[in-house]
């Protein structure tokens, strides 16, 4: 009696079990809002639903924006062909100088200190305060009644005329390179950025000369110790052992008199021009063979160097040399726009052949009175080399 009371217990424990899966999974068979009870579906109250789920954003393609419209599109980055690399030669055209000269024009000396003036010398000498190491060029140097001998040094000149000019040669040689980038595709076109340096050596020499008033200081020596009458000859010449001595004590300069004279000789720029470049730059391949690039954008260039003179000055009582240079650095803004025709050589070098037009700044170098100006308004280049796409 036992067994079948604990078996009936069983079924109806499995009983209840089985109904409970199957009301579970008729609830979930039912729509939103509604549950299972024996007499079929009941609504569930709108307070107690679940909040519906909102559905996922439907994304919209963007519109087209202005550089898909012209066809431009980013270089892909399998392409093979995204830089290049070009060095050359370059021929530079259209440059001058103009050539100024001050209202005062100021000589180095020949070295009034050691005793070397422009009509003669007197070096000192072991000797004391007299010396045998002297000479002079012409008779008007000498007073007899005041026992003195006169030397002359030029400080400046002054022109009446003639005072610019303006020098230039054909052509100057000098050395290209340029490092550049492709960054966009427009249909057959390549459209990128371009950085390119130039050195080109410049020298321009200008023959200017000038008439004028030349001012010097007069130094005066004591000739007491020679007798009148054997005073040497102008054009005498004597050294260390000669046989006259005068007081070689070094006077102080006293301003003399303007003289007229003039002044010939050449006057020359000597510098180096350093340009630097940078901007877009669009290139085409024509076809198999060849190519074409452009390019535009602003411009920097260093100029550095010197301006020599070597000049004579002419007087009634001398002829005199002088030589010197001024040295400067001067910075020139601009911009520039050039084109090259690329010949395909190999499958990775090209030939190409280029001009460019380059306005710069004028550069001025300067001092003692005198001035040089590099005329860089306007230069041409020509340039021709070898290129490696990469």
């Amino acid at each position: 009696m036992r067994n079948v009371r604990t078996r009936d217990f069983f079924a109806w424990c499995l009983s209840f079990c089985f109904a409970s899966l199957a009301m579970t999974a008729a609830a979930q068979s039912q729509s939103p809002g509604q549950t299972l009870n024996t007499n079929g579906p009941v609504a569930i109250p709108p307070d107690v639903q679940a909040q519906p789920q909102p559905l996922p954003r439907v994304q919209t393609q963007p519109s087209q924006d202005l550089w898909d419209r012209w066809g431009i599109q980013k270089v892909s980055e399998n392409d093979e062909w995204t830089r290049h690399f070009r060095v050359g030669a370059l021929v530079g055209l259209n440059i001058s100088a103009n050539f100024n000269v001050k209202n005062t024009v100021s000589f180095s000396g020949k070295g009034a200190a050691q005793g070397n003036f422009d009509d003669g010398y007197v070096h000192p000498s072991g000797d004391g305060q007299y010396t045998r190491d002297w000479g002079y060029n012409v008779p008007s140097q000498y007073n007899a009644s005041a026992n003195t001998l006169s030397m002359h040094q030029a400080t400046s000149f002054s022109p009446t005329s003639g005072t610019s000019s303006e020098g230039s040669d054909v052509a100057f040689v000098g050395f290209d390179l340029a490092y550049g980038g492709n960054l966009w595709d427009w249909g057959s076109a390549k459209i990128g950025w371009d950085f390119g340096f130039g050195l080109l050596p410049i020298s321009i020499t200008d023959k200017l000369s000038l008439h004028g008033n030349v001012d010097q200081n007069v130094y005066v020596f004591d000739t007491t110790g020679i007798p009148g009458s054997l005073f040497p000859p102008a054009g005498y010449r004597g050294g260390p052992t000669g046989t006259w001595s005068i007081n070689g004590s070094s006077p102080p300069p006293v301003p003399g008199d303007p003289v007229p004279g003039d002044v010939v000789g050449s006057r020359k720029l000597d510098v180096m021009l350093y340009t630097f470049r940078l901007g877009p730059s669009v290139y085409w391949d024509l076809n198999e063979d060849f190519g074409l690039s452009a390019g535009v954008g602003p411009a920097v260039g260093i100029v550095s160097g010197n301006l020599q003179y070597n000049e004579t000055i002419t007087t009634t009582t001398s002829v005199n040399k002088y030589k010197g240079q001024v040295d400067a650095t001067d910075v020139v803004y601009g911009g520039y726009v050039n084109a090259s025709l690329m010949y395909h050589l190999v499958e990775n070098g090209d030939l190409y052949v280029g001009v460019q037009y380059m306005s710069l700044g004028n550069a001025t170098i300067s001092g003692g009175g005198r001035s040089g100006q590099l005329n860089l308004g306007g230069q041409v280049y020509i340039t021709a080399g070898i290129n490696w796409p990469f």
